[in-house]
């Protein structure tokens, strides 16, 4: 069935084109007002950014979409869940701090910021999906109790999963620490071309790797396939054995998707913001030059169908020079593919089909 995926070009020629009342506009497009009823706990679930990264959502706008949740008598939180790596959001204390350093303070978003899973991650609601890799997925507690759900994602590539969209924000954001092991599952492997730095060792957080003769070392059994040391390895030495384990990766994180909007039907809506596309994940600590020029910004109550609107808006822009990209600048080139070629990102759009998540069938609406 296909989809409406709503879109708001950036360009601009008055007060009424501005982001800001693009984004009122798109909440009122796509039907979101519909979404909450009076009293309702509304999540709105977002990625504040590591303490160095500056391409997360500005603060600003998510005031737009806080502000129509309340017009609608719903009481807005913004959220996100602890991280399985260390860093500056790896407990509620330190994940705050970081959320109002960047920006969202509560007298900037109008909404307060409660981290989902507790204190230190732990905080989980086990909800049974019944799926080919999971019985059960865990969730953080707060996302399963509020009764309604936004995601707000910055749409970017991902060094595990191609890109990071929609399904990314809620799948893997909203689940627990265990959970997001649960997902990974992949172990790091240290190739030929380790020019003995250390910067891997400095970041592991299970310390699973140590320096031997100048060379690093991974011990597998503490490796919980985080992927932190891959980002900073400056000579693209460590990898994860992609063949086997990059088709089941993308599965498991659709299976936490479902397992996030279970209880959320006719609840949940859905905001990618295609600014600033940088080549990797708001979760380090910097950001990469914009790999196209800024585009939009798409809503829909379908996380597939507006995944795969984000993904060919992308692919559809000439690519930057001088950035990651190394040759997939044409107009219609796979940008993903280019900056992470083992990566095979169909299969987030298939396998979301297969489990019932939505439709990579889509109309492209512009407003």
């Amino acid at each position: 069935m296909t989809q409406k995926v709503y879109f708001a070009s950036v360009r601009a020629h008055g007060e009424k084109d501005n982001k800001a009342s693009r984004i009122r506009q798109l909440f009122d497009a796509a039907g979101f007002g519909a979404l909450v009823q009076k009293d309702d706990l509304v999540a709105v679930k977002l990625h504040f950014g590591e303490s160095g990264c500056d391409a997360y959502i500005r603060p600003p706008f998510v005031r737009q979409v806080v502000d129509k949740i309340k017009e609608r008598g719903g009481k807005p939180f913004l959220t996100d869940a602890a991280t399985l790596y260390s860093g500056s959001r790896h407990n509620a204390v330190d994940h705050a701090w970081t959320a109002v350093e960047n920006g969202f303070d509560i007298a900037v978003t109008g909404a307060p910021i409660i981290i989902a899973d507790g204190l230190k991650g732990t905080s989980t609601t086990h909800v049974d999906i019944n799926q080919k890799h999971f019985k059960k997925v865990r969730i953080a507690a707060d996302v399963v109790a509020a009764d309604a759900l936004f995601s707000l994602a910055h749409f970017k590539g991902h060094m595990q999963s191609g890109f990071g969209g929609a399904m990314k924000n809620v799948g893997m954001g909203a689940a627990t620490p265990a959970g997001k092991r649960d997902q990974h599952g992949s172990k790091a492997i240290s190739g030929d071309n380790c020019k003995g730095c250390g910067s891997c060792e400095k970041v592991c957080p299970e310390k699973a790797i140590t320096m031997v003769n100048g060379r690093s070392k991974i011990e597998l059994g503490r490796c919980i396939g985080c992927g932190e040391c891959m980002t900073v390895c400056p000579n693209e030495n460590i990898e994860f054995n992609w063949e086997t384990e990059a088709e089941p990766f993308a599965e498991k994180m659709m299976e936490y998707t479902l397992g996030v909007l279970k209880n959320k039907k006719g609840k949940a809506g859905f905001m990618n913001f295609l600014l600033d596309i940088s080549p990797e994940c708001d979760c380090v600590p910097w950001s990469d030059a914009p790999i196209v020029p800024d585009i939009g910004i798409v809503a829909s109550t379908d996380p597939v169908a507006i995944d795969k609107a984000s993904f060919d808006l992308v692919n559809q822009q000439a690519g930057f020079a001088g950035t990651a990209l190394k040759k997939s600048h044409a107009p219609g080139q796979d940008k993903f593919r280019d900056l992470w070629p083992k990566i095979d990102t169909a299969v987030q759009f298939r396998y979301a089909e297969k489990i019932g998540l939505g439709s990579a069938d889509y109309t492209l609406v512009e407003i």
